[in-house]
């Protein structure tokens, strides 16, 4: 294959920032920016997959998070506060869901508004990009020095990756996540309640009034929460049930049922088909989690549920839930968060 192609997507603080493209055999087109770590663009058959903006300004902006690589903490800390070893740590609290305060998606300067270093890459049947981030002690409040590396790759086989590895001086949380809005009709004026959806898990996570989790782990069954078989989204979606009351749809994490504690070999988490254009989309990771967002909180320019995001991560709020799979990353350890998404 041939080396990923560049270009400059625009300038912070005269810095240039760069874009490259991977391209693949069958023609599957995906982009990203070294501002973010972004995935800007998936393109199948001349449409677009992936919610995105039209012009760099948006990207900078980009409050829905689309397509960004999120940290040091992806999704949501109850009121910005952890310990660790008795040391309390105070974080931005930027979101207030049911006005009650949270650290959202690595805060106010989180990873998604930085500039990482893009490297292109390139093997026998594969295209890639590597991205590296130092992110120093004391980052948003978070302890510790944290280097970060992001790796995309495409394969002949329509196959996307997304790997996230990270290392650390001293403990500290660490739960990486991309943030991707999918649609695959590939017509943005349509809501994806009627793509179709499997979630390869029984249990998922209830909130509070904050969209923070309680600690309870429940089961799906009998529940609209239930997508152990393929269903239509918009199903159930407006059901009157306590958790997708508090979230206006789906916003919640489901607990993977083929997660295993090696944290190494990825499993399928979910699978979306559109029934109109024929696409599919499975997701696979070695995270415990999922977190399935119907997008009922999009805003202009784009529509009111018109993306789908898939987050595979570590519990949300996991430093406050003794009972959660920890999400400490330790001196001499290695965070690694593997994400594939096949397309089809």
């Amino acid at each position: 294959m041939l080396t990923p192609s560049s270009d400059i997507h625009g300038h912070i603080n005269d810095v240039p920032v760069q874009i490259f493209t991977l391209k693949n055999k069958s023609g599957l087109i995906v982009k990203v920016s070294e501002l973010g770590a972004n995935l800007t663009n998936v393109i199948m058959d001349g449409d677009e997959l992936t919610l995105g903006h039209d012009t760099f300004e948006g990207w900078m902006k980009n409050t829905h998070y689309l397509g960004a690589t999120c940290g040091r903490f992806g999704n949501r800390i109850a009121h910005g506060e952890f310990s660790i070893n008795n040391q309390r740590y105070s974080l931005a609290t930027n979101n207030t869901p049911g006005e009650i305060p949270c650290h959202l998606h690595g805060g106010d300067m989180g990873f998604h508004t930085k500039i990482w270093k893009g490297t292109p890459l390139n093997e026998a049947n594969r295209q890639g990009v590597q991205f590296i981030l130092q992110s120093p002690d004391g980052d948003e409040g978070y302890p510790g020095n944290l280097d970060v590396t992001v790796t995309y790759w495409l394969n002949d086989d329509n196959e996307l990756s997304w790997r996230a590895e990270a290392q650390t001086d001293q403990p500290t949380p660490v739960n990486l996540i991309n943030h991707s809005y999918w649609n695959l009709s590939g017509n943005f004026n349509e809501p994806i309640i009627d793509h179709q959806i499997q979630i390869h898990a029984d249990y998922f996570l209830p909130t509070n009034t904050g969209m923070i989790p309680t600690g309870e782990i429940r089961s799906v069954t009998d529940t609209p929460m239930d997508f152990t078989r393929p269903q239509n989204i918009g199903k159930s979606i407006n059901t009157d049930y306590d958790p997708i009351n508090l979230a206006g749809g789906y916003d919640h994490c489901w607990i993977l049922r083929d997660h295993h504690d090696d944290n190494k070999k990825c499993h399928t988490a979910a699978i979306v088909q559109d029934p109109d254009s024929g696409r599919t989309l499975e997701v696979l990771t070695n995270q415990p989690g999922v977190q399935f967002y119907t997008g009922n909180f999009l805003s202009s320019p784009f529509k009111y549920r018109s993306g789908l995001c898939l987050e595979t991560e570590g519990f949300p709020n996991s430093p406050n839930h003794p009972n959660f799979p920890s999400c400490i990353l330790q001196p001499g350890e290695t965070y690694r968060h593997d994400l594939i998404w096949k397309i089809s």
